[in-house]
């Protein structure tokens, strides 16, 4: 089974997309009333990070193939998909928005490095796009010290992220 497949499937279906969806920000709401002042509390910190793991990483997804399709697919922001790319971001702003709501994001554990492995992300499409974009003759042009300085920032972005996720 392909991604194009996947994504293909979940069109076909979006009941299951829609569900899950739905189900994390209830859940997040849910959590909110029963432990209204307790979100910084052990039961309810573990339950908001999962929370927060099930709405980012699918969100996190979603926009850098969003960006990838529009990069290097050319693919038209009217083919948008609905479920597999707007959804997902909608889902996780939501949950977010309802856990923060409860508890700052300090004492949740690993929240930090869901940040980290969006900028490392950022980094590598970034510097995939640069080398899909370039050519012999752009390098020709620019003077070598503002190649070495892009790719020792994209570097340092990457091993920044790296550290991120890593901690």
């Amino acid at each position: 089974m392909t991604l194009r497949a996947l994504f293909q499937l979940l069109s076909d279906n979006p009941i299951v997309v829609m569900f899950y969806f739905l189900a994390v920000p209830l859940t997040a709401l849910l959590a909110g009333w029963l432990g209204r002042g307790e979100g910084h509390l052990t039961p309810w910190k573990n339950l908001y990070t999962l929370l927060i793991y099930l709405s980012v990483i699918p969100a996190i997804f979603g926009v850098f193939l969003t960006v990838y399709l529009f990069l290097f697919e050319r693919q038209s922001i009217l083919d948008t998909n609905i479920y597999t790319q707007i959804l997902p971001v909608i889902s996780m702003a939501l949950t977010l928005w309802l856990i923060r709501r409860n508890v700052s994001f300090e004492y949740i554990p690993g929240f930090n490095r869901l940040s980290g492995l969006f900028v490392m992300i950022a980094a590598v499409l970034m510097l995939m796009w640069i080398f899909d974009r370039t050519r012999l003759l752009v390098f020709s042009y620019m003077p070598f010290q503002y190649v070495l300085f892009i790719f020792v920032a994209i570097l340092v972005a990457i091993r920044w992220g790296w550290s991120r996720i890593a901690r």
